[in-house]
């Protein structure tokens, strides 16, 4: 299981807020929604989301404990928080929007996925997805070449291309959808910044693989490595690509 600091993870937490409030803003509101939030983190934007949508009823599911440990303060009669993998994930009864932002990239086989949260949707249910697709980008690819060296596996996106969620939600009977790629634009203070971006999401997969002392090895060799690559600015425009999905049935 990845390890998650939500202090790492949120010290971007206002950069990481805009692709979720593109997000919400695909979705149909409609009354007395029932949701699930996938992968929702320290559960903040859990609570945002159930406060937007006036929904009746919201659950978050994450993997992190220590994520969730954040989520208490979130919570009420009609929000509550589970610990759970995305993966094991099953439904009692129909959902009228399955939400997911920046985790479903963490989990494999996505036609199988799409197809599976699909089948937990009640009538006319909404899919709405974001998840980040920046493998292209040095921040992604110099981690994979410093994995390699260390004896490690490289960290392989499941992502699909856009067009091919296109293609999967219109096979799987989605009426009206939204699909698009999106490039953000972060000004960080500095390059160095990067690789502290990184190291709340990316690099917690190829902790998980070494040890600690190996671990602090491998962030000073990706650092330098990028670093020589994207050359030392300040500011420094960070560019990252995201895929938004919105769908209904």
């Amino acid at each position: 299981m990845t390890s998650w600091n939500p202090d790492q993870y949120e010290r971007f937490k206002v950069e990481r807020r805009q692709p979720f409030d593109d997000l919400v803003a695909l979705i149909d509101m409609r009354p007395r929604m029932r949701v699930v939030d996938l992968g929702c983190g320290t559960g903040e934007l859990t609570r945002d989301l159930h406060a937007r949508l006036a929904a009746d009823e919201t659950i978050g599911i994450d993997n992190s404990e220590t994520m969730l440990l954040k989520s208490n303060a979130f919570g009420d009669e009609m929000l509550r928080f589970e610990r759970g993998d995305i993966e094991a994930f099953v439904a009692d009864r129909p959902f009228d929007l399955i939400f997911s932002n920046a985790a479903l990239h963490w989990v494999n086989d996505h036609p199988s996925l799409f197809r599976r949260l699909a089948g937990f949707l009640s009538a006319h249910g909404q899919l709405a997805i974001q998840m980040p697709a920046n493998e292209t980008h040095s921040s992604h690819r110099v981690a994979a070449e410093v994995a390699k060296e260390f004896g490690i596996a490289p960290r392989v996106s499941p992502i699909l291309a856009p067009e091919d969620y296109a293609t999967l939600l219109d096979r799987l009977g989605c009426t009206r959808q939204h699909v698009r790629l999106q490039i953000y634009g972060h000004v960080l203070p500095s390059s160095s910044d990067v690789v502290e971006w990184v190291k709340g999401t990316l690099l917690t997969d190829y902790e998980r693989q070494l040890d600690a002392d190996r671990f602090t090895q491998f962030v000073n060799d990706y650092r330098e490595r990028l670093l020589r690559e994207i050359g030392e600015e300040a500011p420094y425009f960070y560019t990252y690509r995201r895929i938004l999905i919105w769908a209904t049935f």
